[in-house]
């Protein structure tokens, strides 16, 4: 009887096994300087996942919209174990709603407390960087140019002197876009991207709304025009990180397939010339006085604690 209740409890062990991989995955990628696909290494589903996301290609796509027909349903079939959504579907769903959940304990604290808890991010940034470079190896001339022309090219984004093309919607296209990239990358956090784009608070303030929103029209105190405005930004930013899934995700791993080393370097640059941006945030409410600056490096020290003491919880980070 108990063999019975087990092989039938063991498909929704093995769901529930991997929605709870996607909270801890969502959990990092919405802290900046924390990667979920970090994480994924860690408990030992990364091979499983960049497998699934390459496996997300057009031709499957459509083979699985045929499936109506008799003679396409064998292969449209084959196309959906290739695309292994058993395990993409409760991973998604898993991230969807730790993401949900970070988003609201963010938004919160932007409004009330943007000095902690930018000032945390920071320290989170910084340290994340230390300690992925220190498991790099800098082995010619050309290590530390891709290190310094990621470094440069994050300055020249929070500075703000580099910014995407287009406004509204198309940035949050894109920004959905390169995020979600970043996502499957160990040592790169999605929420990392979004901070340096300018686009982190706005993006969470805008899943927060939205959720509210969906409540209260659950429950009979909202309306549908209320569901539209933020709904439309999160779901530019879903299709936008879709995109980035299928586009950019893939160029970025063919360039860790041909130059791993380089390129690994260059990703690590781009974390370290993104800890200033979040200080944009602060700038914003508080004056850059001395006080303000101790309290923020006060917070950004216990920032870089918390990291390191999951660099050595983990037994060390590897963005490989």
């Amino acid at each position: 009887m108990l063999h019975a209740l087990e092989q039938r409890l063991g498909p929704r062990i093995s769901v529930l096994r991997i929605y709870c991989y996607g909270l801890c995955m969502g959990t990092a990628d919405a802290l900046p300087g924390v990667s979920g696909g970090t994480v994924a290494l860690l408990l030992g589903f990364y091979g499983r996942l960049i497998a699934a996301v390459t496996a997300l290609t057009p031709g499957r796509a459509v083979d699985v919209l045929r499936g109506y027909d008799s003679e396409r349903r064998g292969r449209a079939k084959e196309a959906l174990l290739e695309m292994d959504l058993q395990f993409l579907l409760p991973l998604g769903v898993g991230m969807v709603t730790a993401v949900a959940l970070i988003a609201e304990a963010v938004t919160a604290l932007a409004e009330s407390h943007p000095l902690p808890l930018f000032g945390f991010f920071i320290g989170l940034i910084a340290a994340s960087a230390v300690a992925l470079f220190r498991s790099l190896t800098f082995a010619s001339s050309r290590h530390v140019l891709a290190a310094a022309a990621g470094t440069g090219l994050a300055l020249l984004v929070s500075a703000n002197i580099l910014q995407l093309p287009g406004s509204g919607l198309v940035v949050i296209f894109l920004s959905g876009a390169l995020a979600i990239s970043a996502m499957i990358l160990p040592g790169v956090s999605g929420s990392l991207i979004l901070i340096l784009l300018g686009q982190y608070v706005v993006l969470t303030g805008e899943l927060s709304a939205f959720r509210q929103s969906l409540q209260n029209l659950v429950f009979g105190d909202g309306t549908l025009a209320a569901v539209g405005e933020p709904g439309a930004t999160v779901v530019v930013f879903v299709v936008g990180g879709f995109v980035g899934l299928v586009t950019i995700a893939r160029v970025v791993r063919f360039a860790l397939d041909r130059h791993r080393g380089l390129t690994l370097v260059f990703l690590v640059g781009l974390i370290a010339g993104s800890v200033p941006a979040p200080l944009h945030n602060i700038a914003e409410v508080h004056p850059m006085t001395t006080e303000t600056i101790l309290l923020t490096t006060a917070w950004a020290a216990l920032g870089a604690v918390a990291l390191f003491a999951l660099d050595w919880l983990a037994g060390g980070f590897d963005p490989e």
